[in-house]
């Protein structure tokens, strides 16, 4: 049937639960591709053979299977930038450093859009505020106190504080540490906050 290929696509990405990005089918892509160059293939004949024989019991054929051609478009282009929309919104909850899992379900063109993006926004922050920049993906909910206590889940090393004093994150140890200055640990998973 005409366009089941290019609605399982949109249905998968339904199917996910939002802030998560399924892994990018290319088969599917694939077979929507294959299945438009079809049916403009065999319109060209058809439109061929109504210019030239006369037939126009062909028209209302033709007309379906434009009709079909750009459904599959559209939905290609739905999959396709719904994706872009997710991915986008990881690098907002993750910072510019994406787990391997979230790489593994990407494709190498989505990959370069991130890096693009990931750029331009980084051209973006340093052009406000100055010579420093403004990070603006810190403080992405208002904070109620300026220090948060964390505890540190896997060991990462020396952590400098704005006061030049230098904190070993441990793995199990916790800390008492400026809330911006340690959020982008914490959405990395290096760092969890511990409410009290």
């Amino acid at each position: 049937m005409f366009c089941e290929k290019a609605m399982e696509l949109v249905r998968e990405l339904h199917r996910a639960p939002e802030g998560q990005l399924p892994a990018f089918n290319e088969d599917g892509l694939r077979q929507v591709l294959e299945e438009m160059k079809a049916l403009y293939e065999q319109n060209q004949s058809d439109v061929n053979e109504v210019k030239s024989g006369g037939r126009s019991d062909l028209i209302p054929t033709i007309k379906f299977r434009h009709c079909s051609l750009l459904r599959n478009r559209r939905c290609a282009v739905a999959y396709l930038y719904d994706r872009l929309l997710r991915i986008r919104a990881l690098r907002w909850e993750y910072g510019s450093i994406l787990p391997n899992a979230l790489r593994f379900h990407m494709s190498a063109e989505e990959m370069e859009w991130f890096n693009h993006y990931k750029k331009s926004l980084a051209t973006y922050m340093r052009s406000l505020g100055g010579d420093e920049g403004l990070d603006i993906t810190q403080d992405m909910k208002p904070p109620k106190s300026l220090y948060i206590e964390v505890r540190c889940i896997k060991d990462y090393g020396e952590f400098e504080v704005d006061d030049g004093t230098s904190v070993l994150l441990k793995k199990n140890s916790q800390h008492f540490l400026p809330r911006w200055k340690c959020e982008q640990l914490v959405r990395q998973g290096v760092l969890e906050h511990v409410l009290s």
